[in-house]
């Protein structure tokens, strides 16, 4: 059996540091979202063993045993069954956005698919408490990705609560090519026990009161990103600029950034210029899942 699985981009669209544990993890509280932009995971029981690294964003060291797509496999499938892994890769790496955790979500999944052909069910079995526990050992946004569904996260990770409210915004993701190292941002992150969220309203009057809510909020790792990667803020500066952008904002530890948009030609608009201008730059356009709609995850699956 051969299954398709997307892998979408996880937004930050605020992300408050709270706290930092005794063994060096920090604490976050963070709302997410997820965009239809994405990789693409192939699995297939029957074709030859490895993993296959394609698309433009494609790269050498993504096909090494250092992907945790291969801890998922290892952990969901077993070492000792053939599996064949191909991963379209969209997203750039190592770009605040999820991409290498999405990638090991989708590959989760799909391998539930596979599970469920085997044993001549229709649908895969739902997740459960202890794959939860196995999926954020492999990464702490792993979980999260399984999910896919706008929701705020707290603690480390593991603990997910799905919101309602969320208008399905178009949004536009820039990234100015260049890795940042999450632990360097984090430390130079001079407050690491900061506020949390503001309450998620219940109900909002209408959808341009969901960016001032926002706007309200922070990444607390924006500045300190900035500080690593200059390149950061020109991005936010290309987006902001735009009289149509609602909200310009870093995602996770960068160095993506987003813009939201009120409609979907605008955020065209915004990305065409932003691509005259900086042609070196990654731009994509695409919508936000909105609230509690999680992205459709397997795309297909064939005998």
């Amino acid at each position: 059996m051969k299954v398709e699985v997307f892998a979408p981009a996880k937004i930050n669209l605020c992300l408050h540091v709270t706290g930092k544990r005794s063994d060096g993890y920090h604490l976050l509280d963070t709302l997410v979202a997820f965009a239809d932009i994405g990789d693409t995971v192939c699995l297939s029981d029957t074709g030859p063993a490895g993993l296959e690294v394609s698309g433009p964003e494609a790269a050498p060291e993504l096909s090494g045993k250092d992907n945790i797509m291969w801890q998922a496999a290892a952990r969901f499938w077993g070492p000792d069954r053939s599996l064949s892994m191909h991963l379209d890769k969209q997203l750039p790496v190592a770009s605040g956005i999820g991409g290498g955790s999405a990638d090991a979500a989708a590959t989760y999944r799909g391998l539930l698919w596979l599970h469920a052909a085997a044993e001549g069910l229709d649908t895969p079995r739902a997740p459960s408490a202890e794959d939860a526990e196995a999926l954020m050992a492999i990464g702490a946004d792993v979980p999260m990705c399984v999910l896919s569904e706008t929701a705020r996260v707290q603690g480390m990770g593991e603990q997910i609560t799905p919101v309602d409210g969320l208008h399905p915004y178009p949004v536009v993701l820039v990234n100015p090519r260049v890795q940042v190292s999450t632990p360097t941002v984090f430390s130079r992150l001079a407050n690491k026990k900061n506020l949390g969220l503001e309450p998620w309203p219940d109900s909002f009057e209408d959808r341009d009161a969901v960016p001032e809510w926002l706007g309200a909020q922070r990444n607390d790792l924006q500045a300190p990103a900035i500080e690593c990667c200059p390149e950061i803020g020109a991005v936010l500066g290309a987006l902001a600029q735009d009289q149509n952008c609602h909200l310009a904002r870093m995602s996770g530890s960068g160095a993506t950034c987003f813009g939201l948009f009120g409609r979907m030609h605008q955020a065209q608009a915004a990305a065409q210029s932003i691509n005259a201008s900086h042609s070196d730059w990654w731009v994509r356009v695409g919508r936000l899942n909105g609230s509690r709609r999680a992205v459709p995850q397997l795309i297909r699956s064939t005998t």
